[in-house]
């Protein structure tokens, strides 16, 4: 049962551009370590930091709350499967919002698709609550 659903699309030039004028602050403030690391190594550094902008987008949106409610930035970080495939780890308040939309019994999944074609960088969040232990 999907109880979550955001979408968002950031165009890649003005991730860059925000990093060119705040730096370390800007990034610091919004990635994960692990987001950083990831991204500080691919040819398109500002491409790999709007995807994950992005997703976080519409992890707040399917989570209901956008940045609101104690939902902030880094308590949500893309990740990736050993597949390779994205998802999400929340922590702090975007955890605790999982913890109060998944109903009792159930475990949500999130699922993530994260995609760019310069200038745009677009993410598409799906929050499942699945029945039992999966």
């Amino acid at each position: 049962m999907i109880i979550g659903l955001g979408n968002d699309t950031v165009d890649i030039r003005r991730i860059e551009k925000t990093i060119e004028n705040y730096g370390e602050r800007f990034l610091e403030r919004i990635f994960t370590d692990v987001e950083r690391r990831k991204s500080d190594g691919r040819a398109t550094r500002a491409a790999s930091y709007a995807k994950r902008f992005a997703a976080k987008e519409a992890c707040s949106k399917a989570l209901g709350t956008g940045f609101r409610r104690g939902v902030y930035w880094k308590d949500m970080g893309v990740v990736n499967e050993p597949s390779g495939r994205p998802t999400m780890v929340l922590t702090g308040g975007a955890k605790k919002q999982l913890e109060r939309i998944t109903p009792k019994g159930s475990k949500a999944r999130i699922l993530v698709t994260i995609t760019d074609d310069h200038p745009y960088a677009q993410a598409i969040v799906i929050i499942e609550a699945i029945q039992g232990d999966p």
